[in-house]
């Protein structure tokens, strides 16, 4: 019987882990071995280099944030409002996991932040994503400025809702969250 190796995707999530906990810098060959409890040996039957996972990785999470998200949306059907409403609850999922959880699309970011490559493959991926929200609003009303704002709006919600620790006086967040959703749908 042969000895089982360790999936592609799996080294792909456990260094989306740790970029998410750590940066670019955390992502490395031995600690991701360790995590998945395996050599590093199985690594290179996969990736030819540390930059090879670094790549596959963006490729997964681009993939996963971009087709997958709107894939996810499209296969449920219905109107605008109603794929909207899709976005919208797969965007606030805290079952996200490691592609399309929140901390890794704030971990790209900030590597972003220090590598051109990076930086211009995040403003491919949020100009998809704000193409894709321009569709749907787009359908809602026919006001251009209106649909821009309001595919800002909830594109910023979607990364910026992370950073914001404001009370909401009588009100949770989750509550306030529906308030802002029903609103963008008016």
């Amino acid at each position: 019987m042969g000895v089982t190796r360790t999936p592609r995707g799996k080294w792909i999530e456990e260094g989306l882990r740790a970029l998410a906990a750590g940066g670019p810098e955390a992502v490395r060959i031995e600690v991701l071995a360790q995590a998945l409890g395996v050599s590093k040996g199985g690594f290179y039957g996969y990736f030819s280099n540390r930059e090879a996972l670094l790549t596959e990785m963006l490729d997964a999470w681009e993939q996963a944030v971009t087709d997958g998200v709107i894939e996810q949306v499209e296969s449920g059907g219905g109107d605008a409002r109603a794929k909207l409403e899709r976005l919208f609850a797969i965007a606030s999922s805290s079952t996200e996991g490691p592609l399309r959880g929140t901390a890794a699309d704030l971990a790209v970011r900030d590597w972003a932040r220090r590598d051109e490559a990076v930086a211009r493959r995040l403003r491919r991926v949020d100009n998809r994503r704000m193409a894709y929200l321009r569709s749907l609003f787009g359908s809602l009303c026919a006001d251009e400025d209106e649909v821009e704002v309001r595919s800002l709006l909830a594109f910023s919600l979607r990364i910026g809702n992370h950073f914001i620790a404001a009370d909401h006086g009588p009100r949770d967040r989750a509550e306030v969250m529906a308030m802002t959703g029903k609103w963008l749908l008016r």
